[in-house]
C-alpha cells in the first residue's frame, strides 16, 4: 500500500521536500511495488460499470479530444434519462489509431487509488486528483504541453517515453498575465517508465509524452493542487475581515486625503500581519484543519453509532490535527472545519484516526483504556461534523 511513510520512502522524504519538491524534475526508478493499485481489469470494469461523460472520460489524440459520437453511442432508459454507452469495437478503434485514453478523478472511484492519494496528501499536505492514462501507440496524445499543477507519475504496465523541457516562465498559474512560450531547446531529459518507476515533475514544465516502445502503457499521474503566493494573500485578507480598516466603505468619492488615509490604514493592518515570522506555518495549519476532505456517509448509523467494538471508522480528512492543552487537561482536534475538545484521556483513540487508518471502536477504546461506549459517543460527534465516516458496519 502507498501511505504516507511509502511516498516519502520513495521520493526521498525530506531531501524531495528540500531538495527536489517544486524545483526540478526527478526520477526514481522501480520505486513502487504496484500490485493492487490499479490494473486493466480495473479499468475495463470501470468503464462498463460507470455513466462516465467526457471529460471526466475521454480519449485525446495530437492534443484534441476525439468527438464522443466516434466511439460511443446515446442511450435512454425509460424514464428518459440520456448516457453514452462506449461501443468496444469503436473504442478500441481508436485507441488502436493512436488515440489516448484519460480517466480523470479515479480515486473516487477505486479504492486503492483513493488511499494512495490521501496519503500522498497527507505527505505533501495538498489535495490530490489521480488521473489514468492509456495509450498504445508513439502518436503523441496530448502534444507538448505544460501542467499548472506539480505531477506525480506511477508507472503501472508497459513502457511511456517522456521528453522534458525545463519551464519557459517561472512558475507559471492557471490565471496569469501572459502563457509561457515554447521552448526552443533541445529536452533536458528524454526518460522510458517502466512498471514501477515514479516520475515527479514541478508545474510549468514542458513534455511531450508517447507509447513508442512497442509495448500498451498504463500509468497514474497524481496531480497536487499548487499553492502560491496569491494563494496566502487571499488567507491574510480573510484573516483581517475582523479588522475596522478593512471593513470600512472604500472612499471612492472621497478627497485624495482620504483616500490615502485609507489606504494607509489597511496597508498597517497587513503589514502588521506580515510581519509575523509564523505566517506560513499559520496558514498552513489553517488550510490543514479547514480542508473539507472526503466526505462519507455512515448508513446505517443516522442517529449515532451503537457500543459496538466491531463497527470501523476511518479519518475522512486527512490533514487533520490533534492539540493538546495542558493547562486545561484537554486535547483539540481539528479537521473537516471544525474543532473539537475532548478529556485529555482521549488522546490514544484520537491519534489513532489521525493514522489515517481504519480502525474499529474497540481498538480505539483499548488505546485509550476508555469503554466502547464513550468511544462510541466521541466518534459519532465527529461523524456529525463530516471528519469520520463508518467504512465498516459489522452488520
Amino acid at each position: 500500500m502507498l501511505d504516507a511513510a511509502s511516498w516519502a520512502g520513495c521520493l526521498g522524504g525530506d531531501r524531495f521536500l528540500a531538495q527536489t519538491y517544486h524545483r526540478s524534475y526527478a526520477h526514481f526508478p522501480s520505486a513502487v511495488d504496484t500490485a493492487g493499485l490499479f490494473s486493466w481489469d480495473d479499468l475495463n470494469r470501470i468503464i462498463a460499470t460507470q455513466r462516465l461523460e467526457p471529460p471526466r472520460l475521454r480519449l485525446s489524440a495530437d492534443g484534441e479530444m476525439v468527438p464522443l459520437h466516434r466511439y460511443a453511442i446515446p442511450t435512454t432508459n425509460r424514464r428518459a434519462v440520456t448516457w453514452s454507452r462506449i461501443q468496444p469495437s469503436d473504442f478500441h478503434a481508436q485507441l488502436r489509431d493512436g488515440a489516448s485514453l484519460v480517466l480523470d478523478a479515479v480515486e473516487k472511484i477505486h479504492r486503492p487509488v483513493g488511499v494512495a492519494a490521501e496519503e500522498l496528501e497527507r505527505f505533501l499536505g495538498t489535495p490530490v486528483q489521480t488521473n489514468v492514462y492509456a495509450s498504445w501507440t508513439e502518436r503523441e496524445g496530448f502534444g507538448r504541453h505544460w501542467d499548472d499543477h506539480d505531477v506525480i507519475v506511477v508507472q503501472l504496465h508497459g513502457s511511456k517515453r517522456w521528453r522534458l523541457w525545463g519551464m519557459t516562465r517561472e512558475a507559471p498559474t492557471f490565471r496569469d498575465v501572459e502563457p509561457p512560450e515554447e521552448p526552443e531547446v533541445d529536452p533536458v531529459a528524454d526518460l522510458v517508465l517502466s512498471p514501477g518507476d515514479v516520475l515527479y515533475l514541478p508545474r510549468g514544465w514542458w513534455h511531450a509524452v508517447t507509447a513508442d516502445q512497442g509495448t500498451e502503457s498504463l500509468h497514474l499521474t497524481f496531480g497536487l493542487v499548487p499553492h502560491t503566493g496569491a494563494d496566502l494573500m487571499l488567507w491574510v485578507v480573510d484573516q483581517l475581515r475582523a479588522s475596522l480598516a478593512l471593513r470600512r466603505d472604500i472612499p471612492r468619492f472621497g478627497s485624495l486625503a482620504q483616500q490615502s488615509d485609507f489606504i494607509d490604514a489597511i496597508r498597517r493592518e497587513v503589514a502588521d500581519m506580515m510581519t509575523d515570522p509564523r505566517l506560513v506555518e499559520q496558514w498552513a495549519e489553517s488550510i490543514d484543519t479547514t480542508d473539507l476532505g472526503h466526505a462519507i456517509p455512515s448508513l446505517p448509523y443516522v442517529d449515532g453509532l451503537p457500543a459496538r467494538s466491531e463497527i470501523t471508522v476511518k479519518l475522512t480528512a486527512p490533514r487533520g490535527r490533534l492539540t493538546a492543552n495542558p493547562e486545561q487537561n484537554t486535547v483539540t482536534f481539528s479537521a473537516a472545519g471544525t474543532a473539537w475538545d475532548f478529556a485529555e484521556s482521549a488522546t490514544p483513540a484520537l491519534g489513532t484516526l489521525l493514522t489515517n487508518r481504519p480502525t474499529t471502536l474497540g481498538e480505539m477504546a483499548d488505546s485509550a483504556g476508555l469503554e466502547v461506549k464513550d468511544v462510541a459517543e466521541l466518534v459519532s460527534t465527529l461523524i456529525e461534523g463530516h471528519a469520520v465516516a463508518v467504512v465498516g458496519t459489522a452488520l
